[in-house]
């Protein structure tokens, strides 16, 4: 074994943290596979390596016989006694048979097994440190692209980020530093393999743990996520302690804890929600600030329906579904928004009524009627103290019409105020 294979031996204990020993046993085993080809099927070959100086000896066990009939086996009595002076026949004696030229080959051989072993057992210390990991947060820098995942270096070990838990809306350059989430450690055909996501819910899960110490204690916890990675998170807090504020020990002073959450995630908006058993009330705080009218809910079809104002529809909806998506991931109820019409029916009654009876008093079709009451003249008064051209203009007709309706008007508040 050359200088080479020695330095390398103590590098891998030292910087890899695998022992010598386990190298050692991996390089005599493939140097023996070497010397039997070599030496040939010989029935009991060992090949003795000093550590310290790197030489590598090959012994085969043969048996001492008067007249060698098997080389492989056996040795001469007269050729045994050089090894052993008092050698008898039939003994079974040790000697060496390295063969010429062997040292070039066993260093070749040592080397590659050698660097063989050390990839299995890199493999092995991965899956032996990593395997109860899983949920843990770790550090790492992008090292590499394999197509869209993204490799990233961990130090003694690499890990894997599938382009399904990138975080769409992020740009990795080699050279980043990142943090994320350890989704699972796998040990399939090819070793173990570490899978990272900054997509995750767990991953703000995580964040949170660490950031807020009530989280981490267990005074406040996390009664659900829902994420859209990139965009937005609502995250459910609750407290069994009256004096704790949860949403409040998760924003922080000032707004701190959250901010430092969301400088992670890369500003997207995290929405902080006091948790309810109530399903109506959670539901209403989880679609804050949009302002609910109404709230029904079918318990045997865990559907809500949510009414609101118009002006507060698409901020209950939110962009592109998004504020219902999440409320309903986090609530685990349907959630279906639709616009409040019970003030425009009731508007719509109104003025349907108030033409109704400007149609009887003038004797005039239901619409005009209507499109006057739209048109602010709602009253006989109101319509007999305008002038002829004004009604013209308000409902789109002819001013001969208009003279009309008016006259109607004047005749109608007449023999009203005269029978009174």
């Amino acid at each position: 074994m050359n200088s080479e294979i020695l330095a390398g031996l103590d590098f891998f204990e030292r910087d890899k943290g695998i022992k010598r020993e386990v190298l050692l046993e991996a390089i005599n085993n493939a140097v023996l596979a070497a010397a039997r080809k070599a030496v040939g099927p010989a029935k009991d070959l060992r090949v003795d390596i000093d550590s310290k100086s790197g030489d590598m000896k090959v012994y085969a066990k043969l048996t001492v016989v008067e007249k060698v009939e098997n080389k492989h086996d056996e040795i001469s009595f007269a050729l045994a006694k050089k090894f052993k002076a008092d050698v008898q026949l039939a003994e079974e004696l040790e000697v060496p048979v390295t063969p010429r030229d062997f040292g070039r080959i066993a260093a070749q051989t040592a080397k590659q097994a050698m660097m063989q072993r050390i990839r299995q057992a890199e493999k092995e210390m991965i899956y032996d440190e990593f395997k109860d990991r899983a949920g843990e947060i770790v550090s790492g820098t992008v090292r590499r692209f394999e197509r869209l995942d993204v490799v990233v270096d961990l130090g003694k070990f690499e890990a894997v980020m599938p382009n399904k838990e990138r975080v769409q809306t992020e740009d990795y350059n080699v050279g980043d530093r990142i943090r994320a989430y350890v989704v699972a450690v796998q040990n399939g055909a090819r070793g173990p393999e570490i899978i990272i996501s900054r997509s995750h819910p767990n991953f703000v899960r995580r964040l949170f743990e660490t950031e807020v110490s009530e989280i981490a204690d267990r005074t406040v916890e996390i009664k659900g996520i829902a994420r859209e990675a990139g965009h937005r998170t609502k995250i459910a807090v609750w407290s069994a302690n009256e004096k704790v504020d949860p949403v409040g020990a998760c924003v922080g002073m000032r707004g701190a804890r959250v901010k430092n959450i969301v400088r992670e995630l890369n500003n997207e908006k995290v929405d902080i929600i006091r948790w309810s058993a109530d399903t109506k009330e959670f539901v209403l705080e989880a679609l804050k600030p949009a302002k609910v009218k109404s709230v029904t809910l079918d318990d045997a079809k865990k559907n809500i329906l949510i009414k609101v104002d118009e002006d507060q529809l698409s901020l209950a909806i939110g962009k592109r579904g998004q504020n219902a998506r999440l409320t309903s991931r986090l609530t685990g109820w349907d959630i279906n928004i639709e616009q409040d019409k019970s003030v425009i029916e009731d508007f719509n009654d109104r003025v349907n009524k108030a033409g109704k009876a400007l149609a009887d008093a003038l004797q005039i079709e239901q619409a005009i009627a209507v499109a006057l009451v739209k048109g602010g003249l709602s009253t006989l008064e109101m319509i007999a103290d305008v002038e002829p051209q004004d009604i013209a203009d308000a409902i789109g007709i002819a001013p001969e019409k208009a003279a009309e309706i008016q006259a109607a008007a004047k005749r109608a508040s007449g023999s009203l105020a005269s029978t009174q």
